[in-house]
């Protein structure tokens, strides 16, 4: 199943008092493994910068004033999330401004129906507790050093590490201690793959083996055969 990961940063937190878009980032998972495909575009507001915004994510009036406006990336967003699930920490404010962003120019809203809210996640899977996004990296113990500021890509690629956990879909692949493991790479690091517990039956016969050493003897002295048969005795 294809889920986009989403994060985006604004100029402050309310879009119906003027707030605007300055950052999307978005990955691409693929049954619940990130496939290396993202979308990241700055947007120029058109307007000033408050410095209570600056402070979180830093980007400042001038560096967003030769950026893209909403309207010429909006073709390439919607066609990178396609209709796939969006995960989102704290959705309804994300989806709120790009909502706000799409009325603008006349386009259809994102439906909310669409909408994995991993913050809704974090509080029923953790009552009580806090349940920021810096505070599920430290709980699950993902590396977040490079967040010295909020960044809509950066956010988005530990966002995806915190659902995969928050879902339970990198334990799934986890075995017991005890098993036979074979370790692969993934976008989250070395995972085990679980083992058969029960291997399959072979499926060549001795028949099968007397013919192919028979035919390997036609073959002169040397053959390359007769070392994968003496690896296998």
């Amino acid at each position: 199943m294809r889920e986009i990961v989403l994060d985006t940063e604004t100029t402050g937190l309310d879009p119906l008092r003027g707030d605007r878009l300055v950052e999307i980032g978005c990955i691409e998972i693929f049954n619940r493994m990130p496939t290396g495909q993202t979308f990241h575009r700055y947007i120029n507001p058109e307007r000033d910068m408050p410095a209570e915004a600056f402070n979180v994510h830093g980007l400042s009036t001038e560096f967003l004033a030769s950026k893209p406006l909403f309207t010429e990336v909006v073709e390439e967003f919607l066609e990178f999330i396609g209709d796939a699930p969006l995960v989102i920490h704290n959705a309804s404010f994300d989806i709120s401004f790009i909502n706000a962003e799409l009325d603008r120019i006349k386009r259809q809203p994102i439906s909310r129906e669409r909408l994995v809210d991993t913050l809704l996640l974090a509080r029923r899977k953790h009552p009580g507790v806090s349940n920021r996004l810096d505070d599920l990296c430290s709980r699950y113990a993902i590396d977040n050093s490079r967040r010295t500021k909020h960044g809509a890509l950066l956010d988005a690629e530990l966002l995806a590490e915190v659902y995969i956990d928050l879902i339970g879909a990198r334990q799934s692949q986890l075995i017991l201690a005890s098993e036979t493991s074979i370790t692969i790479t993934s976008g989250f690091g070395d995972t085990p793959r679980r083992q058969r517990e029960v291997p399959l039956a072979p499926r060549i016969t001795e028949a099968d083996r007397e013919a192919h050493r028979a035919f390997i003897a036609t073959l002169g002295d040397k053959p390359i055969w007769n070392d994968f048969l003496l690896a296998a005795v």
